[in-house]
């Protein structure tokens, strides 16, 4: 069963796609919102922290790991337990990094000319033209600055995606049948190889993510992987009780089979 992440602009009608192909595959959709639901209330965690964390780029002495990227990958720990289920189609601005580490997605970028975004962002939101094209140019930047803070990456290379549909000259049900078509490719089926890897993006997302529910390890800088159930934590905390907190938290996320801990204490803790 496919996989597909559909990357989408404000107003740029990817959600019409994504709803389209869904039901032509009858796969579940899923939406960076419902996302952001389920990871608050599955770790315990503002939702307004995780909605700021995913919508809008850090301050100058913010962008470092820490807090921050704990935010993201309880989302991350969400959205691949779905993709682990099965079929499933995405939308969302940042779907396609999220699940960066599963070769069997098919990464989506959905897009529309500006003025097919400022009459969608006036009839749906009832803004008048200046704050559409205000509303719209804000989001986009913060998007493509949240992508480059966090992953190093132009949300708007080309590169990012395996394919960019254009909603100004194809309708919303010739993209669908571009992609539904698309993934019956070869490249786009999970292989064993593609399933492991899978399990071990979920695995160390789920340690990341209770790290970030536990208010001795939310901040602390830490790097996390994950093979065949073997999990290896580095990094750095700010005491000797966070630094035993790391190891005991991990070690009770179920699929841990066993356990490196590299962490000592030094300057990359960030709040």
């Amino acid at each position: 069963m496919a996989v597909i992440t559909i990357s989408r602009g404000s107003y740029s009608g990817g959600k019409a796609v994504a709803e389209q192909l869904g039901a032509r595959l009858n796969h579940p959709v899923f939406s960076r919102e419902q996302a952001l639901l389920q990871a608050a209330a599955q770790y315990g965690i503002s939702e307004r922290e995780l909605t700021e964390t995913l919508n809008q780029p850090p301050p100058f002495w913010q962008q470092v790991l820490g807090k921050r990227l704990a935010y993201v990958k309880c989302v991350t720990a969400v959205l691949l337990d779905h993709v682990r289920q099965g079929g499933l189609v995405y939308h969302g601005n940042v779907g396609h990094l999220l699940l960066a580490g599963v070769p069997h997605v098919l990464r989506v970028r959905v897009i529309a000319g500006l003025e097919q975004r400022i009459t969608a962002a006036m009839a749906q939101s009832g803004l008048n033209r200046e704050q559409a094209i205000a509303h719209i140019q804000r989001v986009d930047h913060e998007r493509s600055k949240w992508a480059q803070v966090l992953y190093g990456v132009d949300w708007n290379d080309p590169g990012q995606y395996d394919v960019i549909l254009n909603l100004e000259h194809l309708s919303a049900e010739s993209a669908c049948e571009t992609i539904a078509r698309m993934t019956a490719l070869k490249e786009f089926q999970p292989s064993p190889e593609s399933r492991q890897r899978l399990e071990d993006a979920s695995l160390s997302s789920k340690v990341w993510a209770a790290m970030a529910s536990n208010p001795l390890t939310r901040s602390a800088g830490l790097e996390v992987t994950a093979h065949d159930g073997s999990v290896t934590i580095t990094g750095n905390v700010g005491s000797t009780k966070a630094a035993e907190a790391v190891a005991q938290i991990a070690r009770a996320v179920p699929g841990v089979k066993s356990l490196r801990s590299e962490v000592g204490m030094g300057s990359d803790w960030h709040w």
